[in-house]
């Protein structure tokens, strides 16, 4: 049952994973749902606006008169992509976050929540990172981010919008069999039979949390009227090995590994402090075995006759 007033909210990205589940959570509470997105939403009672958000016809279309929020999600997200392509990956994450933060200037949409990343921070050895670390990206991805949260600084203090940057950690649940990144490569080697590589010897450390617990910060982070960072994560840090003995005991497959060299731009350890976006009432729900526990269904081999 709702619980609050109906609001018309956009969700830039709104068909990616962790879109989804934002939409499916705003519509359960009632809410009127605009999807903007390059691809079809997988599923009903959105109103979708497919298109490139650089355009500006697309963006004119998605931006309704009377939006009370807009979720910024659609991004290029890849590091490895952004370092192969840092041009693209300008004007997709802050040019059209630029003009889509315009728009909510000159269309009174108060609120503008911007999906970021701890990325921003960069290489801080073993320290616990928070919202007060100054932001020195190493990647193409990480320097767009830390530009999209500059303008969303920019336009609160100027403008008095409220824009609040999530800076999530490395995502993870239902809903990744297209996804390349390292859970699901796990599942689809438990499912398939054969071994993952690791980059380094496996005591590479982040925190993963759950899509599901993402979603509720994110809704959290717009009810209170947060603005500048916060960051959600699971709050408890884990190894590469923990995922690999995870995925092995939620699968009962071995997985074989192989280790590979590290790459460039990738940070030893990813620890967060979560303080903050508990202070507002975020909570996360899953850890990692239990987490990976609802990712397993998508890739399990499914039974003959089923």
């Amino acid at each position: 049952m709702r619980s609050e007033p109906r609001s018309r909210v956009l969700v830039t990205g709104g068909s990616g994973f962790i879109g989804r589940r934002l939409c499916a959570a705003l519509l359960a509470a009632g809410h009127e749902v605009t999807v903007l997105d390059k691809q079809p939403f997988p599923g009903t009672g959105v109103t979708l606006v497919q298109g490139d958000m650089r355009e500006e016809p697309v963006r004119d279309q998605a931006v309704l008169p009377g939006t009370a929020a807009i979720f910024h999600l659609a991004a290029i997200t890849s590091v490895v992509g952004s370092i192969d392509d840092p041009v693209g990956t300008y004007e997709n994450n802050v040019a059209a976050t630029a003009a889509l933060l315009e728009l909510c200037r000159t269309r009174d949409v108060p609120s503008f929540l911007l999906a970021s990343t701890n990325a921003v921070i960069g290489d801080v050895g073993g320290e616990v990172i928070t919202e007060r670390h100054a932001m020195r990206p190493l990647t193409p991805y990480g320097a767009t981010k830390a530009a999209g949260e500059m303008m969303l600084s920019a336009y609160a203090g100027v403008y008095g919008m409220t824009t609040c940057a999530l800076r999530f950690s490395n995502v993870y649940g239902p809903g990744m069999l297209a996804k390349d990144s390292f859970i699901p490569r796990l599942m689809r080697a438990a499912r398939d039979g054969h071994g993952v590589q690791v980059r380094g010897d496996g005591s590479m450390i982040r925190d993963v949390v759950h899509v599901d617990d993402v979603v509720a910060g994110l809704l959290t982070a717009w009810r209170a009227g947060c603005s500048g960072p916060v960051i959600l994560g699971c709050g408890h840090s884990v190894t590469v090995n923990d995922m690999v003995e995870a995925a092995r005991s939620v699968t009962g497959c071995p997985i074989p590994v192989e280790h590979v060299p590290v790459g460039p731009g990738e940070m030893p350890a990813v620890i967060v402090d979560i303080s903050l976006a508990r202070s507002i009432g975020y909570a996360p729900q899953h850890d990692l075995k239990s987490g990976i526990g609802t990712v397993w269904p998508d890739f399990a081999p499914q039974e003959a006759g089923q």
